[in-house]
């Protein structure tokens, strides 16, 4: 029986931590950390999705990367801006498309997210379908060497080479506008993955990530489920990698490796990987925290040692968070309890009150 002490303790955490990252940080910082924080939960969910069908799987930088070339190729090559008359024209095998409008029309941004979702599916199918048979740290290994060997291709000259491609065009004429396309994204895919859970394709997830030689006893097969979960993560990252491209303005090779997989790793386990509110929440606070602990050493006035400490420690207590979350807090900062009080479900039963949960 589970005392009420942990769940209590679990709770607060989780609430606390969701209030600290989410409200009270983000207005203090700059447009471009808030920007950065919801593409960094997107991409930490698009890590849950394979973690939900007990995958280790850190291949979503690769898709990532793949997400900005779309669309640092898409805006620069086949996009042209007509400087006589200020219309935008995409060239097609079949028709040129005018799009009248100074900025970078946001629906050439739409455009470019459906052909890297497209070409997410493609590569997600056909890696899913030979990585998968592995599993554990060997099913990791192959993910990180996917990550590694797309990270080479994209050094060829077509590519932009190692300097990347430059001067992607914006469709916002500031950082902070960007909101406006990140947020419904991410609002889309958490309702997405929250109505996934609840459906029986998210059952036979959650399945096979508690036992899967008993879900495969039950009928439900193993790798059509896996590469489903691999593929809808693909295509998570290769989004976030489209909005990145055109908000950083540059796309280089850089932009997906292995360091990137172990943050967006990290976001999805401090967060919480049984529940898809804890990505979300781990994948913004690991994000939010560096930049909000320069702002607590360069505007609370601090002695200038300590500012100096505060300040050049961002990495250590970056380090002894994940510690501290794995050993106090195992199910994450928002655990399966305060998901299921959040957002209850809708059956027979009134859904548990937050005494009860405490």
């Amino acid at each position: 029986m589970i005392s009420a002490r942990p769940a209590r303790v679990t709770f607060s955490a989780g609430l606390i931590a969701l209030v600290f990252a989410l409200v009270l940080w983000a207005p203090l910082l700059q447009p471009s950390v808030k920007v950065g924080l919801v593409l960094a939960a997107l991409l930490s969910l698009s890590v849950y999705l394979p973690l939900m069908a007990g995958q280790l799987s850190l291949a979503s930088p690769g898709f990532y990367a793949l997400g900005g070339y779309v669309a640092a190729l898409t805006s620069t090559k086949w996009v042209k801006l007509d400087n006589d008359t200020g219309y935008w024209k995409l060239k097609t095998f079949i028709h040129t498309f005018t799009f009248s409008r100074e900025l970078y029309d946001l629906r050439l941004v739409l455009f470019e997210l459906v052909v890297a979702a497209l070409a997410a599916v493609v590569l997600g199918v056909v890696v899913g379908f030979f990585a998968l048979r592995l599993q554990g740290i060997y099913l990791a290994l192959a993910t990180i060497a996917f990550v590694e060997v797309f990270r080479i291709l994209t050094l060829h000259d077509e590519w932009g080479g190692a300097t990347g491609i430059f001067n992607i065009p914006q469709p916002f004429d500031r950082q902070l506008q960007y909101l406006w396309i990140a947020v419904p994204l991410l609002g889309v895919a958490a309702w997405f993955v929250y109505r996934l859970e609840r459906t029986r394709i998210g059952r036979a997830f959650v399945a096979l990530r508690e036992d899967e030689l008993a879900a495969s006893a039950n009928g439900i097969h193993p790798t059509y489920h896996k590469v489903l979960a691999f593929t809808l993560g693909a295509v998570m990252a290769s989004s976030a990698g489209v909005i990145s491209a055109h908000f950083l303005n540059t796309w280089n090779a850089r932009q997906g490796t292995f360091d990137a997989a172990t943050v967006m790793l990290a976001g999805a386990v401090i967060g919480g990987y049984r529940s898809f509110l804890g990505p979300i929440v781990g994948g913004a606070l690991l994000s939010v925290l560096p930049e909000a602990l320069r702002w607590v050493a360069d505007n609370t006035g601090l002695p200038l040692a300590v500012a100096e400490a505060v300040k050049n420690g961002r990495p250590f207590v970056q380090g002894m968070l994940m510690v501290l979350v794995c050993i106090f807090l195992p199910r994450g900062m928002a655990p399966p309890r305060l998901t299921a009080w959040l957002f209850p479900q809708r059956h027979d039963r009134p859904s548990p009150s937050p005494e009860v949960l405490l």
